[in-house]
Order: structure tokens, then C-alpha cells, then sequence
């Protein structure tokens, strides 16, 4: 999710789930061990629950990346090895890890020693010409010895040769199967179902199989199915009755961010899914894409931009999760 869960993203999804676990966009251990680490870890503490992914292959930086991340706040940490982008296989992380269990578990075990939060990792099925049932399960023991309290699985293989990373988020066949029996030979390890996961209907039947559902582009793009994460999944109330009622409650934030320089573009842009199928969203993305773009651009757009909006579609959430 580079570039898309930003702490603007995570700010908005936060208002429309008080239960979900967010997670950041990768960030590389040197980004933060050497960058401007307000700007790339500070997070509204309305953001929680929130965990922290790093990118990395070195146990000493991880760990090092692992305390500022828990100093800074953040409830877990997760390491990404299932990444297939050209730019993390030439720093030797992301998905090409698959291919270096002992490695992953080396730099586990040391984020594990260096912060009491949580140790979290997330794979592919495996890589290139690999078994699945032999790597992923490999990779899942060597992991689960060294001390990781979950493992996220996005059951597609990569293809780091001949795959672009677009190619490898849809191309590669999804087999949730593998997943379920990954979890059935370690009934005492939190395994994480991630890929391919369209709908809340569709996380629910899964958690008979896993202990946890990860969806990235579903909810990114649709935003109005987490309203009903809440209720759906953890039998609690939603934060908000509506899409619309979300979408007001963001204004004081748009406000308070739009008063420190921050550009009205970098928030709204997490929003143009809102109001997906409801009768005037077209006209509600295109007046935020348009009017955003402004210099001077204020919450007054937003404002505007649901005026656009027919009300019979505003809880959409709760009938078509």
C-alpha cells in the first residue's frame, strides 16, 4: 500500500472502524533510522490501533527501526517480506526474504529482544519456481520459532522474474487453501489471510478457516464497506450511522491539517471512494479532484462536495458490506 495508507489515509479509515488495525505504508529501516522521522512515523494518536511496517533485511537495523517505531507509539510492528517491487529486491527485502527463512528469523528474534510490542510478519505463498507447501511452511516454523506473534500470508506466489509488482497483485492465482492449512498445522499461531478479500461477507466466512482477515485495495477504494467492520465483525455499534456522517466528521480534521500548510489533495484523495454506487458520486469525485487542487483549498470543498450527494444512498455500508 505505498503511498496509499498515509497517516491522512489511516486518520479517515480510523473514522469509519474504531476496532481494525491499521497499518503504514512501508517504510525502509534507513528511512528510519537516518530520515526526518516526524514527518515519516508521527501519527494522530486517534489512529489507534496502529502498527508499523518496515522494510529491511539486517536483524542490528530492524531492531533499531523496531524501538523508534515502539517509541514513537506504534502497537505492533510487522516486517514486509512479501513485497515484489524492483527497488526492495535490490535491497534484498520484501518477497525475495522468502527464499532466506533463517535470515527472517534472525531479524525476528532481534526486533523480538529489542521492544515488548508485538513482532509481526507478512509473506507471499513463496516465490519464483517455489513449492508452496514446502516454502511457505518452512518460512511460517522458521518465523514462529523465532518468536512472531502472527504471520500475515497474501496467498499468491511472486514472481520476482518476469512479473511486474502490478502483475504479482492480480496475476498469480489466489489459493486461500494453502492458508487454511497453514493454520490447521499451527492451531497455536495467529495466521492472517490477506489477497484478494472483496467484501466483508467474504472476511467473515474466511475467519471460520484463520484468525484474521487483511484487506488492502478493497478498502482503500471502497471505503464505506468499513463502516460496517464494527458491527459485522466484532458485534459493536459503528462510529457513524452513514458515509455522510464519516465524511462531516472529517472536516475538523481538514481543518486543523489544511491551518498547518498541509495541501486539501494529500487528505481527500483517501476519500473519492466513499460514496461508490451512491447516486451523485461521480459528481462528488470530481468536484474533490478538481477543487482540491486549489492552493487555497479548504474544508469548505468537502462541504460542497457532499451537497453533491443524494442522502438515500449515505448508508450503503450496512446493506452491501
Amino acid at each position: 500500500m505505498m503511498e496509499w495508507t498515509d497517516r491522512h489515509c489511516r486518520y479517515f479509515h480510523r473514522l469509519l472502524t474504531r476496532r481494525a488495525l491499521l497499518y503504514t505504508e512501508m517504510l525502509t529501516t534507513g528511512a528510519v533510522i537516518h530520515g526526518k522521522r516526524e514527518r515519516l512515523l508521527g501519527f494522530d494518536p486517534f489512529e489507534h490501533p496502529v502498527a508499523l511496517q518496515l522494510g529491511g533485511a539486517d536483524p542490528r537495523a530492524l531492531a533499531c527501526a523496531a524501538r523508534i517505531g515502539a517509541d514513537f507509539g506504534y502497537d505492533e510492528i510487522n516486517l514486509n517480506a512479501g513485497c515484489p517491487s524492483d527497488r526492495v529486491q535490490e535491497g534484498r527485502f520484501g518477497a525475495c526474504l522468502m527464499a532466506e527463512p533463517a535470515l527472517v528469523a534472525d531479524c525476528v528474534a532481534a526486533m523480538k529482544a529489542a521492544v515488548t510490542i508485538p513482532i509481526t510478519v507478512k509473506c507471499r505463498l513463496g516465490i519464483d519456481e517455489q513449492d508452496p507447501d514446502e516454502a511457505l511452511f518452512a518460512f511460517a516454523a522458521a518465523v514462529k520459532a523465532a518468536g512472531a506473534d502472527a504471520l500475515i500470508v497474501h496467498a499468491r506466489k511472486a514472481w520476482l522474474k518476469g512479473l511486474s509488482p502490478r502483475e504479482n497483485r492480480e496475476r498469480p492465482p489466489l489459493d486461500y487453501a494453502i492458508v487454511h492449512r497453514l493454520k490447521a498445522a499451527h492451531p497455536d499461531f495467529t495466521i492472517v489471510l490477506n489477497g484478494g478479500i472483496a467484501s466483508l461477507a467474504q472476511a467473515r466466512a474466511e475467519l471460520a478457516h484463520v484468525d484474521g482477515v487483511m484487506m488492502g485495495r478493497a478498502a482503500y477504494q471502497e471505503p464505506w464497506r468499513l463502516l460496517a467492520v464494527d458491527p459485522w465483525l466484532f458485534g459493536v455499534p459503528a462510529p457513524f450511522a452513514s458515509a455522510r456522517e464519516a465524511a462531516l466528521a472529517l472536516i475538523p480534521y481538514i481543518e486543523r491539517e489544511t491551518a498547518k500548510g498541509i495541501r486539501l489533495h494529500a487528505i481527500v484523495r483517501h476519500v473519492l471512494g466513499l460514496f461508490r454506487g451512491v447516486p451523485g458520486a461521480r459528481a462528488f469525485r470530481r468536484h474533490l479532484a478538481v477543487a482540491s487542487a486549489r492552493p487555497d483549498a479548504g474544508a469548505e470543498v468537502m462541504a460542497d462536495a457532499l451537497a453533491l450527494v443524494l442522502d438515500s444512498g449515505a448508508d450503503l455500508a450496512h446493506t452491501a458490506a
